[in-house]
């Protein structure tokens, strides 16, 4: 129809119009550019000589080189020490606009203590899920003499908790206690740095699953597997077993161990323990998870151990809280095995 051969006319030269109006306002925006280009040189010709360096290199104050220093957020702290009974008593108060470690732009964090050089006793605040913000209120206390608390260093490391990965670790503060003024508590905030290049000696991790029955009385404890375990032989590797043992009112009860895996420093297990423990006894239980390397002609090593129960701090208490507020479900886990037990067993008679 006559009509749409109109329309069709129409349209076309509306859009060669369009076309030429677009390649004309190009046209435009290109001789402004060079008119001021050629201004620009001018002027810099005219000051040759006398201000073309202040022109040419503008103030280093002035310049945005961007963020150089990645913000880990900030932790709220307390010192104080008692001099009558020798102890060092670190507060976890709270931290503040934390790094986001998870993808979700959150993270779980969490905060581990502990004093250099020594490093008898390494503590842990309980785990904050889903916050960048988290308040602890915790404290911890620490044996230590005067003479030796001049020449050590409190390390605060804030984490974010992953139950099947490696922790990842967000920041940490190093305090040297020779520097510190003892007449008064020491209560302040300070920027979190990035972790120093010496870390702690890594002694490895191991993954194992808890449930327990609370009808039948009976807690299964499963090994699976262990990773990055510190190598013992002189050829660079190791023959590591876990030994299992329980303890009921801080005394040895029960153990038991795993095979021995030759030549490797990441052994997998998957061999399970059952152990009687009543539901009146829960409570009063302790886990000890060691990991040792075998030797036939000299006496075993230890490489590292894990310690759980009501009493355990941190990572480990939260596991044994998965255990008991799930009954009949396995909780497994991956823990970093560490050099000592936060609470010491007492032998049997």
């Amino acid at each position: 129809p006559r009509w749409a051969i109109y329309a069709i006319f129409v349209a076309g030269v509306l859009l060669i119009l369009l076309c030429c109006l677009c390649v004309c306002i190009k046209c435009c925006c290109r001789g402004n550019k060079k008119k001021q280009k050629k201004k620009e040189r001018v002027s810099l010709k005219a000051l040759n000589g006398k201000t073309s360096t202040a022109l040419v290199q503008p103030d280093v104050g002035d310049v945005d080189y961007g963020a150089t220093k990645k913000q880990r957020g900030k932790l709220l702290y307390s010192l104080e020490y008692n001099a009558a009974l020798t102890e060092l008593m670190v507060g976890i108060k709270q931290a503040n606009s934390l790094l986001s470690a998870d993808l979700g732009g959150s993270s779980d964090p969490y905060v581990k203590v502990y004093i250099l050089p020594d490093k008898n006793k390494t503590c842990e605040t309980k785990v904050f899920k889903n916050t960048l913000n988290p308040a602890f209120n915790e404290q911890f206390p620490f044996q230590i003499t005067k003479a030796s608390l001049l020449k050590s260093t409190v390390v605060m490391q804030v984490f974010d908790f992953n139950r099947f990965t490696k922790h990842e670790i967000i920041g940490e503060l190093r305090m040297p206690l020779g520097e510190v003024d003892w007449n008064h508590v020491i209560e302040e905030w300070k920027d979190l740095a990035e972790p120093a290049k010496f870390e702690e000696e890594n002694l490895g991790e191991i993954c194992f699953s808890l449930r327990y029955v609370p009808a039948a009385g009976k807690l299964t404890v499963v090994i699976l597997e262990a990773k990055n375990l510190k190598s013992m032989d002189i050829g660079g590797s190791s023959d590591p077993y876990v030994k299992v043992q329980l303890a009921l009112d801080k005394r040895k009860w029960k153990k038991k161990k795993t095979s021995v895996k030759k030549k490797t420093l990441n052994p997998y297990y998957n061999e399970s323990f059952t152990f009687d423990v009543s539901f009146q006894q829960i409570q009063r239980v302790h886990l000890v998870i060691s990991v040792w390397d075998h030797d036939t002609m000299s006496r075993n090593d230890a490489m590292g151990k894990i310690f759980l129960g009501c009493d355990a701090t941190g990572n480990q208490l939260r596991h044994w809280a998965d255990m008991l507020s799930n009954p009949r479900r396995p909780v497994a886990q991956w823990h970093s095995l560490q050099t000592s037990m936060f609470i010491p067993l007492r032998k049997d008679r």
